[in-house]
């Protein structure tokens, strides 16, 4: 790279400004590692790390509560009250048994009272903090979502009879995001008789409820069939960017919730087999020097007869000039195109399942100095040098790749977007089933690792 135009010198700057000034009027955030002595990386479950439960010299945890507790006629009639207004989250009274309810209320205290509201509550909790939907309705979802460990059914529930305020209490699990009051509200305004866009709404309600409650206090989130990426400061919008996505099929990008722990400028990129030796490619940089060299190929054998090949970094490389350093199991990140042309099109499902950002590198440099990996004139360095350099953040950053065919677009105007990869049928499928009582949180679908080809359709 032999310069940085000065359009993209403001723009890091605008960002970063804007950015900080963002961070300097906030509350502490649920998601830092600010408190680490430096830039350690995180392993495969640095999200979870992110969002700890107790830790090493907390507190002793306090003794399990029980499931079921016992419930005055005045909370339990309160409860009814909820379950009979639970339509304006979205989700449906009828799950939550609200006719037994009524009639172990009409008898009196009673541990069949007792029981029978404990259970109805843990519905709730249960749908409110993670989401109606089960987990095989829930197409390459891969988020392990923290709101269980962070708001125990149990104690959830303690605290709602202590204070006499179940509606409040069920509240606060509510997502923190704008959107999901946004599609609250939406709810309301459509009529009963629109029973399609009702159920849209409801399922994107119900994706927010799939995330952590709250997302933290910066974070990138990426919404799939919108190809679009934001750098966001407490929920607000600092930066957009366009994305390219993968294709439908295999290669679809999946939904991820993940830690990035750094930058890095100027990228090399070592060619998947299935193109080193199933295209034709190792043999053809053995045997070609200046052609391989022209097109920043190296190529080594090894003793058994293997060919690795590396791009080396450069305007032709195919992660163009950064990627963001994202460990997770299915090979999935964010990263720059030598071809930008694309992000023209309106339609950009294009890749093999990672990541093309617009103005990549105006998004590495802000993250690096957000995140305090380097100071501005520091990454203008780098990334003029030409030279690999990977930038470890101090404040690593929450990444979400989400999938919602309803949301704010980055206008802020309420959108709906095709359903590219056809994961809305399972969501929309199991709104008109009864609700699953016996569940897993564990993601069923195939993990597929992506080689990603990264040349153009």
């Amino acid at each position: 790279m032999s310069n940085v135009s000065g359009r993209l010198v403001g723009g890091i700057a605008a960002a970063a400004l804007v950015a900080s000034a963002a961070l300097a009027q906030e509350r502490p955030a649920p998601v830092t590692s600010a408190s680490r002595s430096g830039p350690e990386p995180l392993a495969r479950s640095a999200f979870d790390q992110a969002f700890p439960g107790p830790q090493p010299g907390d507190a002793a945890p306090a003794p399990a509560l029980p499931l079921v507790q016992n419930w005055s006629v005045a909370a339990a009639a309160r409860l009814v009250a909820v379950i009979e207004g639970i339509g304006a989250e979205g989700l449906d009274p009828a799950d939550y048994d609200p006719g037994p309810l009524k009639l172990a209320l009409a008898g009196g205290p009673s541990p069949e009272l007792d029981r029978i509201a404990s259970q109805a509550f843990a519905w709730l909790v249960e749908d409110l903090r993670d989401g109606r939907t089960p987990m095989d309705a829930r197409v390459q979802w891969f988020v392990i979502d923290p709101d269980r460990d962070r708001y125990p059914t149990a104690q959830v529930m303690a605290e709602a009879l202590a204070s006499g305020d179940i509606a409040g209490t069920l509240a606060k699990l509510h997502p923190t995001h704008p959107d999901y009051a946004r599609l609250r509200d939406e709810l309301a305004r459509t009529p009963a008789s629109d029973t399609a866009r009702r159920k849209l709404i409801r399922a994107n309600m119900d994706r927010w409820r799939w995330l952590p409650r709250e997302l933290g206090t910066q974070y990138l989130i990426t919404n799939v069939p919108e190809f679009q990426l934001r750098l966001t400061v407490r929920d607000k919008i600092i930066s957009t960017y366009r994305t390219i996505v993968g294709k439908p099929g295999r290669t679809a990008t999946p939904q991820l919730a993940e830690m990035v722990e750094g930058v890095v400028f100027n990228p090399t990129w070592t060619v998947p087999q299935s193109i080193v030796k199933g295209e034709g490619l190792g043999a053809k940089v053995l045997a070609n020097p200046a052609w391989a060299k022209r097109n920043g190929y190296v190529g080594t054998r090894s003793a058994n007869g293997t060919i690795t090949v590396v791009q080396q970094p450069g305007p032709g490389n195919s992660l163009g000039l950064m990627k963001l350093e994202m460990p997770n199991e299915h090979a999935i990140f964010f990263h720059d195109t030598p071809s930008r042309h694309l992000f023209a099109n309106d339609y950009r499902a294009l890749s093999h399942g990672c990541v093309r950002t617009e103005r990549a590198l105006e998004l590495a440099m802000t993250m690096a100095i957000l995140g305090k990996g380097a100071t501005k004139e520091e990454a203008i360095a780098i990334a003029k040098s030409g030279k690999y350099t990977k930038v470890m953040l101090e404040k690593q950053w929450p990444a979400y790749i989400t999938y919602f065919t309803m949301a704010s677009d980055i206008n802020g105007e309420l959108a709906t977007f095709a359903d590219i990869y056809g994961r809305d049928a399972k969501v929309l499928a199991s709104l008109d089933k009864p609700r699953v009582r016996e569940r897993s949180y564990v993601p069923s679908d195939e993990v597929i690792v992506i080689e990603d080809d990264l040349r153009d359709s």
